[in-house]
């Protein structure tokens, strides 16, 4: 008669769990496009991104505001900069905030990198407002 171990469960629970974990990354991966990745371009000419302009896009609009005392600034980066900033550059009082485009399309900074945000006007918002009056230092 075969006895369930701790062993056996443990070893049960993980293979189901890394088993649900391969199945929604396989979902998410067709459920988000072709399934070779490739997307054919609507316009005929722009099958890749070779450093192209990607302000068109779904890009935030610019912003330049004083918000709190404090000049915040946004604008798609030169050159459809992709990575990290995910393309757009802010600035507050003339010093860049480190920004990053999660994948769901939130927002996040190094000052308020816990909460997310729905563009980076209000990530440049919160991080005035978490700063409470102190200077931007830049990432080096």
């Amino acid at each position: 008669m075969s006895r369930l171990t701790r062993r056996s469960a443990l070893g049960l629970t993980a293979s189901a769990v890394a088993g649900l974990g391969l199945a929604g990354t396989a979902y998410a991966a067709t459920a988000s496009g072709p399934a070779n990745g490739v997307v054919p371009a609507a316009d005929g000419g722009h099958t890749g991104h070779g450093g192209m302009d990607h302000t068109g896009h779904d890009a935030p609009a610019p912003f330049d505001e004083v918000y709190q005392g404090r000049r915040i600034q946004g604008a798609p980066a030169p050159g459809g900069a992709h990575g990290h900033h995910g393309g757009y550059s802010v600035q507050i009082d003339g010093k860049e905030l480190h920004l990053m485009r999660n994948a769901d399309g939130t927002w996040i900074s190094v000052v308020n990198h816990y909460e997310t945000f729905a563009n980076p006007r209000a990530v440049a918002r919160a991080a005035v407002v978490e700063l409470q009056g102190a200077a931007l230092v830049p990432l080096v």
